[in-house]
């Protein structure tokens, strides 16, 4: 059945005339007739009974009324709840962060986002940004707030929000500490502790020090960037991490070393199209994002 034919029946049902019921609908008295035939044929069954210049509804016909009614009107009930969709911003929402991120950077967003839509049920994974931005790619999350990847995804969008400086560090009582310039070939003659070469922040460190021709003696890795601060600060190496983490009993060494540096921020998937709740979410950040970052 169409939608048409559907109104088409109810035009002449409600009017007894094939005539009458075209002027309402605005279309040729053929037209009706054709619509009614087509209806009786997918149903198997007649609708009206001609007689003379009147019709009448057949049992079919008085059977099908009250439904067609009920029909046309879930349609208009539909059209305007896809017309309202754009208005409303509910559901689940399922998006994945790094743990630094989530740890440091997330909470006053997620906490506005949050009382701003509670209706929103928030699906977190905290994950490795690598595994995060693999997720977005095929579909599993709508997005992802993470270390960005520096060397770029072309299958993802990709949008900074934060810059996040890197600092080589120490322990407080490390020989280095209060060294005033520390030349970085000084600086791997001792060990180092680092994010897992597969990493984007491993990646890196990694890849600055084979572009200066210094090899790195590391001592062991780990994902989780606290986890590194917490083994610096006992005095088993040095390392690289965020200016946010660098805190007593971890200090800065003051390598004579360009500065290193991540991005933050968050990515989608260009061919699926983001729900209220996430385009909602993407505004939060951006209202969250670097006063010297670039509008986007």
């Amino acid at each position: 059945m169409e939608w048409n034919e559907i109104r088409t029946f109810l035009a002449v049902a409600e009017t007894n005339s094939f005539s009458r019921a075209a002027e309402q609908l605005h279309v040729t008295q053929p037209a009706v007739s054709k619509r009614i035939q087509a209806l009786e044929a997918t149903l198997g069954v007649a609708l009206f009974d001609r007689i003379g210049k009147r019709v009448h509804l057949t049992d079919a016909g008085r059977l099908l009324k009250p439904r067609a009614h009920a029909i046309l009107d879930s349609v208009k009930d539909t059209e305007t709840l896809l017309r309202n969709l754009h208005a409303r911003v509910d559901g689940r929402l399922k998006l994945a962060t790094s743990h630094h991120v989530g740890l440091h950077r997330l909470a006053p967003v997620l906490k506005a986002f949050s009382i701003a839509h509670p209706q929103v049920e928030l699906d977190i994974r905290f994950l490795d940004s690598e595994e995060a931005h693999a997720l977005v790619a095929e579909g599993e999350v709508e997005l992802a707030v993470v270390t960005l990847d520096p060397s770029g995804e072309p299958a993802l969008d990709a949008h900074v929000l934060w810059q996040d400086p890197l600092e080589f560090v120490v322990a407080e009582d490390h020989a280095l500490a209060h060294e005033r310039a520390i030349a970085i070939a000084d600086l791997a003659e001792w060990p180092a502790i680092l994010p897992d070469l597969g990493t984007y922040t491993g990646r890196i460190v990694v890849e600055h020090f084979a572009r200066l021709g210094v090899p790195i003696r590391t001592a062991m890795a780990t994902n989780y960037l606290e986890t590194i601060g917490m083994l610096v600060g006992i005095g088993l190496g040095w390392s690289v991490l965020p200016r946010t983490l660098v805190k007593p009993p971890v200090v800065r060494a003051n390598v004579d070393c360009t500065l290193l540096g991540r991005e933050l921020g968050y990515v989608v998937n260009p061919a699926r199209t983001l729900s209220n709740a996430a385009r909602t979410l993407i505004n939060v950040l951006r209202s969250y994002r670097d006063s010297s970052q670039p509008g986007f």
